[in-house]
């Protein structure tokens, strides 16, 4: 990467925040990794502009890091220009990697989802509720404008080339900072590869497993489980066998079932459709009645199996779930 320091872009598009707040919970690595590396650009922690990144050289950047969804003109447009500026570009997150949280309104219209956040949520109180953030605005400064959002969330490389994921909602503090030292020491993986183990998250997991037949299905609220026992014997929608490992169980040693944002391994092409495959699998009943009250006690199946990667289903179509 040459004499100077390697010069590292952090971004953040359509996401929580959580994976910054991932770099700055590695701890005293992060100092390590700061010692060896120029940021360029990191928005949530110093103060960079966009003309800074424009006016760079192209290639410039060793490293960009981005984490987000991308759903709006500005951030399919940083997207465009950090790639065109980095050698290395990391889809970092599960929002990046296949589309996150964000990407669940995909299971709507852009319309719906605006309607939805700007006039029927219950903390909107006004009298008017048909205000809602407008693409242009006149001031006696000039003209205010906001990116226009997209009809559905992307993930990353359905904008830009990817040359790396990262997976996780956020990834492991651990993870991040071992990525990072690969970086510096140059010893990444393959082009295209997700940086981890190929594995689920079922082959890290030390709880005692049986065979899995469910009578009835249940959230964890409900009641409380056996921390010795797998979760999914026990009739808890664990998402442990089609979601990759690496992030050290940390959900199922809290006693909370995983949810998936690891996301599958290399050998799962949906992670949706093998989940659902799954949960059909252990349903204990042979009677297709018996079975589908079984069934009928899971709730919303398509935005469980779906929680961070719908942007990247098989299903293209709009989806409409079932009204309550």
């Amino acid at each position: 990467m040459g004499a100077n320091k390697p010069k590292v872009a952090l971004y953040w598009a359509a996401s929580c925040g959580g994976c910054d707040c991932a770099v700055v919970d590695i701890g005293e690595p992060l100092l390590d990794v700061a010692s060896k590396v120029e940021f360029v650009l990191w928005p949530v922690a110093m103060d960079f502009k966009y003309h800074d990144i424009m006016d760079m050289p192209d290639k410039n950047i060793d490293l960009c890091m981005f984490n987000g969804a991308v759903r709006s003109e500005e951030q399919e447009e940083i997207a465009k220009l950090l790639r065109q500026k980095s050698k290395i570009m990391v889809a970092w997150g599960a929002c990046a990697q296949l589309g996150g949280i964000p990407g669940l309104s995909n299971f709507s219209t852009q319309e719906n989802t605006m309607k939805t956040a700007y006039e029927d949520v219950p903390s909107v109180q006004r009298e008017d509720k048909k205000i809602r953030p407008q693409l242009k605005t006149k001031v006696p400064e000039g003209e205010l404008r906001l990116p226009r959002n997209f009809e559905k969330v992307m993930r990353l490389d359905q904008v830009v080339d990817v040359d790396y994921y990262l997976p996780g909602c956020p990834p492991t503090p651990e993870q991040t900072a071992k990525f990072l030292l690969a970086v510096l020491a140059g010893q990444l993986p393959p082009k295209g590869a997700t940086f981890g183990e190929n594995k689920t998250l079922c082959d890290e997991c030390e709880r005692e497993r049986k065979q899995k037949k469910v009578k009835k299905f249940q959230r964890a609220f409900e009641k409380k489980s056996d921390p010795t026992l797998c979760l999914l014997d026990q009739g808890y929608t664990c998402m442990g066998p089609v979601t990759r490992g690496g992030c050290g169980t940390l959900c199922i040693k809290a006693n909370m079932p995983c949810t998936g944002c690891y996301g599958p391994n290399d050998n799962t092409e949906d992670v949706g459709a093998a989940y659902i495959s799954t949960l059909a699998s252990i349903v204990d009943s042979d009677d297709p009645k018996e079975a589908k009250k079984i069934l009928d006690d899971l709730t919303d199946v398509a935005g469980m199996v779906y929680r961070y990667s719908l942007p990247s289903t098989m299903l293209k179509k709009e989806i409409k779930p079932k009204k309550e």
